[in-house]
């Protein structure tokens, strides 16, 4: 094992240019941060002693306006606080609806002849319009088949379809509804 060696500085020892100015640059940041952090600090508090002036003074001014018009404003705070409620409720009807085992009905049926472009759910009376792509009529029909036999679904309707003729492929365009039951 090496030995080491300490050096410490002692009496007789210059002490550098460099490090007396490195300590007084850092004095001299210490003292504008805390000179800033006192500046900041009074003006905080200016604003504060400002904010509770108004808001001591703000009450009396509103109560003169507030008796002169307090069933008016009750009321329509009622009719807006109704109107919340109801598209919460609204909102948590369709939160609370079967989408998993909707989804995975749907899934289930669709083979890689059907191209579905879009599923619009009416939350209010459980029923879903589906819009979408078949190759032929045969696999739209066996389509429509499939959905009628998944338990999830009822009444399902073929309401439109339209065969693409500009199409070399001759695709059959297609909308149906159905009802999606409570059973899962």
């Amino acid at each position: 094992m090496s030995r080491m060696k300490l050096s410490f500085p002692y009496s007789g020892q210059n002490v550098r240019v460099i490090d007396i100015s490195l300590l007084l640059i850092g004095l001299i940041v210490l003292l504008a941060a805390f000179y800033q952090f006192k500046r900041i600090s009074e003006e905080s508090s200016y604003w504060s002693v400002r904010v509770e002036k108004l808001e001591k003074e703000q009450p009396r001014a509103t109560t003169a306006v507030a008796r002169t018009r307090t069933a008016p404003r009750s009321r329509d705070t009622g009719q807006e606080i109704s109107k919340d409620l109801e598209k919460a409720n609204a909102i948590l009807q369709q939160i609370n609806l079967p989408w998993e085992s909707l989804f995975d009905s749907i899934e289930h049926i669709t083979t890689e002849d059907i191209a579905l472009l879009s599923l619009q759910p009416d939350v209010t009376n459980r029923t879903l319009r589906i819009r979408g792509e078949a190759r032929n009529m045969t696999v739209l029909l066996d389509f429509v088949e499939a959905m009628e036999r998944e338990v999830i679904f009822d009444k399902v309707h073929l309401v439109n379809y339209k065969i693409k003729q500009d199409s070399p492929y001759r695709p059959v365009d297609f909308l149906l509804t159905a009802v999606w039951t409570a059973r899962t």
